[in-house]
This record gives C-alpha cells, sequence and structure tokens, in this order.
C-alpha cells in the first residue's frame, strides 16, 4: 500500500452550518482539483456523539484513495475528496446531499448513521448519485431497491437477529433488560432484537428508554440492581454504553452486557475502562484478519494507528467505487452502478458482489467479546 499525495477540497458551501471543519487527518491538502479530477464525496459525522466512527471511516476512504491514485485513479483520473460533516444528523445529511448535487458530485461514501443515509440516499437516487455506504445498517436502506444506493457493512435485522439468538441460546432462564435511547439506530436495534428474542419464545423482564447522561445512568443502574436483572442489553453508541458501564460497576452492578456495532471502537474500552471486561457485542466480521487487507493493515500501523473499527470497510467502500469505475473505464455513476449490481470484486472484503437490493455479498455479523480494550471473536458454543 503506498501513502500518496492525495487533493481534498475545502471549501464549505454557504449552505452548510458553520460549525463544518474540512481537511485531512493525515495527508496534504490542495488548493482545488483540476477539471480531469474525480470527485468522490465522504459524508461522515466529524461532530456530535458518533464522530470516531466517522474518523475511521475516512480514515479507511482516504488510504484507499491514496492507494488508487498511486494506481492511476479511476477511469485513468485522480480521486479528489470533497469531506463533508454531516454530524449524524438527519437535515445535515440533507444540507450534504444538497451540496453533492449543486457541485455535481457523482459518487458518494457515506453516510455513517442509518438516520442520515435514509434521508440523504433519497435525494442521491433522484439525481443518480451512487451512495455507498461503510456502516449504515438500516434495512429500510436497501429494500427500497433504489438502484444506486449500496453498502459494504451488514444489515440491522441480521445483527438484530444473532443478538436474540445469542440472548436466547445463553441466557434464556436468566432476567434480560433491553435498553434503548433516544437515537434512531437505538430505538430500530433494541425493537428488532425484542422482536426477534420474542419470536424465538424469550420474553425480557424490561425492555426501556432512557435519556443518558451520569444522573440518569446511576439510578437506572440502581433500577436494574433492585431488579435483578442478570443480562442488559443495550442499543447505544460507545459513549453512552462506556459510562453506563462504568457508573454501574461503580456501584456495584455488574450484568452481562451485551451491545451493538456502535460499540466497536476504542473508545468504549476508555471510557468503561476495566468493567468493559466481558461485554458481549455483535459487529461485522473483521476484515483486517483476512489476506486481502494485509497490505491495509501494515500501512495503518506504519503510519502509527491500527485498523480498528469500520476503518477496512471505508477503504472497502472506496475501493469498490475504484474497482467497478475501472472495470467498465467509465467514470459514469450509472455505469459504476450496473458493474456493482452484475460483477464480483476483489476487495479486501474478499471477493464480493452486491445484490439486487444494493447488499454487500460477504460475510455478515458474528460475535466479539472485549477483553483489556479490545474486542475479539467470541466463541459461539
Amino acid at each position: 500500500m503506498t501513502i500518496g499525495r492525495l487533493l481534498l477540497r475545502s471549501a464549505r458551501p454557504a449552505s452548510l452550518p458553520s460549525r463544518i471543519v474540512f481537511g485531512t487527518i493525515l495527508l496534504a491538502v490542495s488548493s482545488c482539483p483540476t477539471l480531469a479530477d474525480v470527485v468522490v464525496g465522504v459524508a461522515v459525522p466529524r461532530s456530535g456523539p458518533y464522530v470516531a466512527i466517522g474518523e475511521q471511516v475516512l480514515r479507511g476512504v482516504q488510504a484507499a484513495a491514496n492507494d488508487a491514485n498511486a494506481k492511476g485513479g479511476l477511469d485513468g483520473e485522480q480521486i479528489v475528496l470533497d469531506v463533508q460533516d454531516d454530524a449524524c444528523d438527519s437535515n445535515q445529511a440533507t444540507a450534504v446531499a444538497n451540496h453533492y448535487v449543486q457541485a455535481n458530485v457523482r459518487l458518494v461514501v457515506g453516510h455513517v448513521c442509518s438516520n442520515a443515509s435514509l434521508t440523504a440516499s433519497d435525494i442521491y437516487a433522484a439525481n443518480g448519485i451512487v451512495m455507498i455506504t461503510a456502516a449504515s445498517v438500516a434495512a429500510k436502506l436497501t429494500d427500497r431497491n433504489l438502484p444506486t444506493i449500496f453498502r459494504v457493512c451488514g444489515r440491522d435485522d441480521d445483527q438484530a437477529k444473532l443478538s436474540a439468538a445469542v440472548l436466547a441460546e445463553r441466557f434464556r432462564d436468566r432476567k434480560i433488560a433491553i435498553l434503548y435511547d433516544p437515537s434512531p439506530p437505538s430505538r430500530t436495534l433494541a425493537a428488532a432484537t425484542k422482536d426477534n428474542l420474542n419470536r424465538i419464545g424469550v420474553n425480557e423482564a424490561l425492555f426501556a428508554a432512557f435519556q443518558p447522561g451520569d444522573t440518569d445512568n446511576a439510578a437506572l443502574a440502581d433500577r436494574l440492581k433492585s431488579a435483578g436483572v442478570d443480562v442488559v442489553y443495550y442499543g447505544g453508541g460507545a459513549p453512552e454504553m462506556g459510562r453506563l458501564v462504568k457508573i454501574s460497576a461503580d456501584r456495584g452492578f455488574k450484568p452481562q452486557w451485551f451491545g451493538t456495532s456502535s460499540i466497536a471502537t476504542p473508545e468504549f474500552g476508555k471510557i468503561a475502562g476495566s468493567a468493559s471486561n466481558g461485554v458481549l457485542m455483535t459487529f461485522y466480521l473483521d476484515p483486517s484478519r483476512k489476506p486481502e487487507a494485509q497490505p491495509v493493515v501494515a500501512a495503518v500501523k506504519a503510519q502509527g494507528g491500527e485498523p480498528d473499527g469500520s476503518l477496512v470497510y471505508g477503504y472497502a467502500a472506496l475501493q469498490a467505487l475504484v474497482e467497478a469505475g475501472n472495470f467498465g473505464h467509465s467514470a459514469d455513476a450509472r455505469a459504476i452502478a450496473k458493474a456493482l449490481h452484475t460483477e464480483r470484486f476483489d476487495l479486501v472484503l474478499g471477493p464480493v458482489g452486491f445484490d439486487a437490493k444494493g447488499d454487500v455479498t460477504a460475510q455478515g455479523y458474528v460475535l466479539y467479546v472485549w477483553r483489556d480494550g479490545n474486542f475479539n471473536y467470541a466463541k459461539t458454543n
């Protein structure tokens, strides 16, 4: 893998909020692209609670763009990244999508949060823009059969099925609580997990919403402890779950915690500390262990980083666009969408294709367990 010179747009469109920050983590910035460059939008949260996942995706996209440019780019043209902050907010995602339409950006990697992707994807599909997400798991995103919308990650209905199966197999006779916060991803995954668990014939002892915050976390921990809850499934993100797990442990409540792909970031381990040990989590198959991903893993580590969380999926998203464009010798969005739907490509995820909905054919979710600040595969028997 070659870390080369990558161009990024840094001008902020007037329609976007002033708090948006543009730039690069590792790479040099050029003043502006040339007319022959292929501009790829990258819509990720660079503010708000999901910024850690956004940074993982962005770093992966940047690395993939560097590698592609070193090999000739996309259809012989250099790739320029137009990075925008959607803050995982639906309204801001709309502004970002409209910016790309107005700027005639035809290829987009993004968004991270499903609510942002769902809102923006309608705009992209209506304007013939190809969007490929590295992290949005809502089944509805691809169930609408929008021909230019793709994802390289898994679906939340598959994640919920695995979570419910694990809960039923391991904790059928224990008191299970299913929690969620007001965020759309949290509500969706908690409800889907509950529905799947109930279909298996297991009923939870508690299904409840709460507003994250130190005071509320402490009160919730005491409530769960008093109710004799043994297992807590929480559909929230890394900061919220990290604080809840730590505060609970500090108050003497140490159930079996179970989280989602939203805690697949070192941030969770740092916040929860030693209380993170033993926490279960569903996440995509770790592609960083695949032979195809080793050059990427080595290059990221050489830069002083780790190929954690969604970084490799960010790489795969941009790589898929490049491979599809080079297959058809065209940077045209329609040609790239057609190639993605009909061909298979050797990505860092392995040899994969995309089905009629736009879902990747790579292996889906597996079970992980946290130990000493990292997560590893968990035994499934």
